[in-house]
């Protein structure tokens, strides 16, 4: 079966006023009628303007034709999504009472037989709402003591004549302890609304982690890169350090490395298994921007006897 585009059927763009749409219709119907059209295959081109009028004219059965996207072209095999319910009920019309029984299989696969549909027009339809999707920054402390975040969101939807329109709401969502950047927050029923009678979608969050000035974060594990003065590197010292839970003292080992890794155990992302604190160490060296650092300077050059390059085979 293929998908019929009734906005490109009809030369009119997706959000066409219900006036536009009438408009283009009459237009077409007295150019295409097969009792005044001298213009080539006159019949079967009014047929498909009628059936694509049909559905563009009536809010309800636009609303629910708009909810199956943009991604199927005029042409392509197309099925019903498995949760589109019939029960549509038609309204008349010259198009429908004239031309009812010979709508294309797309048509009734969507809004089912004239005949049948006047009991079932009654119980309404269900097509429920497409689940939608967005990111969420949230602050790495969040993560490790929960909290709850506002967040405005804007979607389309149709309106009652129709047409879509931008709808804005402010959503407060509860940030879980422990929740891991590229997780997912879902919010039943917060996701596009459904058409007729069917449940609006879920709304999926996504985890992102803002920019953090001390820590940087792989999986559960947390990174921070610590500058410790040479001496504390050489004779070992017992520094203060902040972690995302507060304040820790960590011990450096004597004759400590650049780049050398400290681990604090479970002191990560917390979880069943909860994730570690690296300390990767960046020794830096005191500027020698006056004289009595370029002494001090002189003084080690002349007593420690270092070269930082001895394994050079040079």
């Amino acid at each position: 079966m293929e998908y019929k585009d009734y906005y490109q059927i009809m030369g009119i763009q997706r959000d066409a006023t219900q006036d536009a749409i009438k408009r283009t219709y009459r237009k077409l119907a007295r150019k295409y009628h097969p009792d005044v059209s001298k213009e080539p295959e006159a019949e079967a081109r009014f047929k498909e303007i009628g059936e694509a009028y049909e559905v563009l004219k009536d809010p309800e059965k636009r609303a629910a034709y708009d909810r199956l996207g943009t991604r199927w072209k005029s042409g392509q095999e197309f099925q019903p999504p498995p949760e589109w319910n019939q029960g549509f009920e038609f309204h008349g019309g010259e198009f429908a009472q004239s031309a009812a029984s010979q709508f294309s299989s797309f048509f009734e696969a969507l809004f089912g037989r004239n005949q049948h549909n006047h009991q079932r027009g009654h119980q309404g339809f269900n097509l429920q709402g497409e689940d939608s999707h967005a990111k969420i920054s949230i602050d790495l402390e969040d993560s490790f003591h929960g909290g709850v975040r506002s967040l405005t969101l804007q979607h389309m939807e149709p309106g009652p004549d129709g047409r879509p329109h931008v709808r804005e709401r402010t959503l407060n969502v509860r940030i879980p302890k422990g929740i891991q950047q590229g997780q997912h927050i879902r919010l039943a029923g917060q996701g596009s609304p459904g058409a007729g009678h069917g449940k609006a979608g879920d709304l999926y969050l996504e985890i992102i982690f803002k920019s953090h000035p001390y820590f940087s974060v792989e999986g559960k594990d947390i990174l921070l890169e610590l500058p410790v003065a040479p001496w504390e590197a050489a004779l070992g010292t017992t520094i203060p350090i902040p972690t995302p839970a507060g304040k820790v003292d960590l011990k450096i080992p004597i004759n400590s490395r650049p780049g050398q890794k400290l681990r604090l155990k479970g002191r990560g992302i917390p979880a069943s298994s909860p994730g570690d604190l690296y300390v990767v160490l960046q020794i830096v060296l005191p500027p020698a921007d006056n004289e009595q650092a370029r002494a001090l300077y002189r003084e080690m050059e002349q007593k420690l006897a270092f070269n930082p390059r001895a394994g050079f085979n040079i």
